[in-house]
Order: C-alpha cells, then sequence, then structure tokens
C-alpha cells in the first residue's frame, strides 16, 4: 500500500513537473541558505582557531596596563624591564621560554625602494613563542645578542616590497640612520586573527632596538611559553605573582598589567563567530516556512483539482486514512526533494564560498541531516491539512465535481 501510494505521489509531482519545482522552491532555498551558513561559519570558527594557534601554543601574553588591545591604560603604567624576563625564566619551572619584546615603526629602506614596517626587538625566544621557523638564513647569535649588533630577519611581507623575487640573505637595510645586515627570512605565517599581516616585520637583537631606535631599557612585552603537558592556568598564577612582587604591587592594589593566554582569545572571537552564524541560520531557516506555506497552497489546489479523482477513490472502497496518507506522503515527497536538492546546492556554494572567503570547508554531517529532516516535516506539518480536506470530501460531492 505504501509502495502503491509512494509511486502515485511521484507520478502527480512529475505529471505537474514545472508546478511541483516551482512549490519546492522555498524548501530548496531555505535548506541550501541554513547548511551554507552553518559550514561557513563552522569553517570561520576553525580559521580563527588556527590563525589564533600561529601566534604561539601554550602562549602566555603580557602587557603593561590593565587592559589590552584598543583603549589600554598602558600610559600610566610602568614598563618592564629584561631582569623581569630573565626571572620569570629563572624561577617558574612550567616556563619553557620567555621573550622579551619592544617594538618601533619605522621606514626601512632598501635600494630605491621603501617601506614602514614594525621593527620588534627581542631575543631568539621570540622564534620559539611564536613558532617562527626560518625559510633561509639563521637566527641571532650569542655575539649579536650581547653586542646588540645591527642585523635582522625579516618577514615574507618586507621581502617581497624591498627585494622582491631576490634573496635578501646577506643584503644590507637601513634603518633610520644605520645599516642592518638581513640575516634570515621567515616563512610566510599570512593575516593573524586580528587582522594584522604576521609576514609584515622586521626582527633585530633587543639591544639593537633600545640603544639605536627607543633609546631606553624599557620592555614594552612580554611572550612566555609554557611547557607542553604544564597547567597553563598555574603557570599564570605564578607570573601574576612574581610580577606583583617585582613591581612592588600590595595586597589591596590592582594589578598594573595584564596576563592574557591565546585560549582566550579563541574562545572569545570563536564564540562572537558561533553567535553570528546562529543568527545568520536563524534567519535562514525562515525561508523553510514560507516554502511549507507554498507547499500547503499547491497541495490545497491540487486537492481542489483532483476532487472527481478523489470521490471515485472513495465510492470503490478507499478508506479515508487511505485518501489521507496519499496525499500527505505527495507532501512530504515534494518537500523531501526539495531539502535534497538544497543540501546539493549548498555543498557546492559551501565549497566555492569557503575558498573565496579563504576558510577551510568543514563537512558536517548533523547539520545535513538536521536540515533534511526539518524540511520533510514541513512537508507533514504543512501537507495535514489539504490531505485530511480531501479524506474527508463526501463521495457523492465529489462525484458532482467538475
Amino acid at each position: 500500500m505504501l509502495w502503491n501510494t509512494l509511486l502515485l505521489a511521484l507520478r502527480s509531482i512529475r505529471r505537474n513537473l514545472m508546478r511541483s519545482f516551482l512549490t519546492i522552491l522555498g524548501i530548496v532555498i531555505g535548506v541550501a541558505a541554513v547548511i551554507t551558513m552553518v559550514t561557513l561559519g563552522n569553517g570561520a570558527t576553525q580559521a580563527i582557531a588556527d590563525q589564533v594557534a600561529s601566534l604561539g601554543s601554550n602562549l602566555l601574553i603580557v602587557r603593561p596596563g590593565q587592559r589590552l588591545g584598543p583603549g589600554s591604560d598602558t600610559a600610566g603604567a610602568p614598563n618592564f624591564r629584561l631582569a623581569d624576563a630573565e626571572a620569570i625564566a629563572e624561577q617558574i619551572s612550567a616556563v619553557q621560554a620567555v621573550a622579551p619584546t619592544v617594538s618601533r615603526g619605522v621606514t626601512v629602506v632598501y635600494g630605491a625602494r621603501n617601506w614602514s614596517t614594525p621593527i620588534t626587538g627581542s631575543t631568539n625566544a621570540w622564534f620559539q613563542t611564536g613558532k617562527w621557523t626560518l625559510a633561509s638564513g639563521r637566527p641571532f647569535n650569542e655575539a649579536e645578542e650581547r653586542g646588540g649588533k645591527a642585523v635582522c630577519v625579516i618577514g615574507e611581507t618586507v621581502r617581497r616590497e624591498l627585494f622582491g623575487e631576490q634573496s635578501p640573505v646577506g643584503q644590507n637595510l637601513r634603518v633610520k640612520n644605520f645599516s642592518c645586515e638581513v640575516i634570515g627570512l621567515l616563512v610566510s605565517k599570512g593575516q593573524s586573527a586580528f587582522g594584522s599581516d604576521q609576514d609584515d616585520v622586521v626582527v633585530m637583537p633587543l639591544r639593537t632596538v633600545q640603544r639605536r631606535l627607543t633609546g631606553t631599557q624599557d620592555i614594552t612585552g612580554l611572550r612566555i611559553s609554557v611547557r607542553e603537558g604544564a597547567s597553563i592556568d598555574q603557570a599564570k598564577k605564578q607570573v601574576v605573582l612574581l610580577l606583583r612582587e617585582r613591581r612592588g604591587i600590595t595586597p589591596n592594589e590592582d594589578d598594573n598589567f595584564s596576563v592574557l593566554d591565546t585560549r582566550q582569545i579563541t574562545e572569545t572571537l570563536s564564540g562572537t563567530t558561533r553567535v553570528m552564524t546562529t543568527l545568520l541560520g536563524a534567519v535562514a531557516a525562515v525561508s523553510l516556512l514560507v516554502g511549507g506555506i507554498g507547499i500547503m497552497n499547491i497541495m490545497l489546489v491540487s486537492v481542489t483539482e483532483r476532487t472527481r479523482e478523489i470521490g471515485i477513490r472513495l465510492a470503490i472502497g478507499a478508506l479515508e486514512r487511505e485518501v489521507l496518507l496519499q496525499f500527505l506522503i505527495e507532501a512530504v515527497v515534494l518537500s523531501s526533494l526539495g531539502g535534497l536538492v538544497g543540501i546539493l546546492l549548498a555543498t557546492g556554494a559551501s565549497i566555492g564560498l569557503a575558498q573565496l572567503m579563504k576558510v577551510p570547508y568543514i563537512f558536517n554531517l548533523g547539520i545535513n541531516l538536521l536540515a533534511f529532516l526539518f524540511s520533510a516535516a514541513i512537508g507533514v506539518i504543512f501537507g495535514f491539512f489539504p490531505a485530511r480536506r480531501a479524506a474527508r470530501l463526501d463521495p457523492i460531492e465529489a462525484l458532482r465535481h467538475e
């Protein structure tokens, strides 16, 4: 009985192919929109996690002031000293490496080309904490770090803007009033989670930047890498306690520095992305309801057109529940076909848009099944009223219908 009813439903759909296609269009668009929005949202979340991970694993970022980012209050907070970084490395066993950093934006010149870029002064620990690897050349040696030699390691963006396709290693850049030898080139990392270009960087020994650019012994930031297997939360507490002691902060005073781990950045940005994904998915789901109304409308028209056929079926012994089942299955088949077409359309759209947005395509079986089942449920819900109306027709009145 079910198989025959299904064949009848398919035959009816095939008989009015164009009308059936227009009927399921709302379902197709709704399913495709929901799946595409959720898939791209998941891809964006993963991209953010990968970009934050590129900053360094198990990383703590320490800055003067109580807030990081825009609106930070670093102006009234004292900077760090090199001794602070040395104390953290020596006294906290969970710490693998500490990179003191100081930055200054300058214009670097090579030949007839110039480029404005941030100069970062640090030690070789900077490469370790940030998971940087060298594409060519070498890092600083001990003599260069201690003596504050005019050497530097540059990022891919600086190489492209100043050197074009030639190798920069062994060449000399002019930074303000001194010449700096390029000894290494960093492997490209691309854009960070904050939208900045991680490859637009020139790294020099800490003492070189302090002596030639800033003119002070201040350290504006610390990058701390925690050992694998160690508790990041415990290491963070120890860093806070040690810095409070070294900076003379009494128990009733607030910290005049901030310690942020990369997990917090990932959770904050990913949480924002998930909220936006849910909101966009909910808006897209409204079109599924519109598609359901379209199905109900067409099924009511179909019942009116086939009133005489229904009367004949009832007159020769068809039960009301069998007529109801026939029209209900027809509505479910319509909406399910719309769901399948929507899934295929969403897959193609998600792959294309993911490449365009430069985020990974992540197939989510759960959302695809949920969207399909929801489309089938739309058929049941919006197809029930027309099906019940068909089943309750009076056979005599139906046979009289022209």
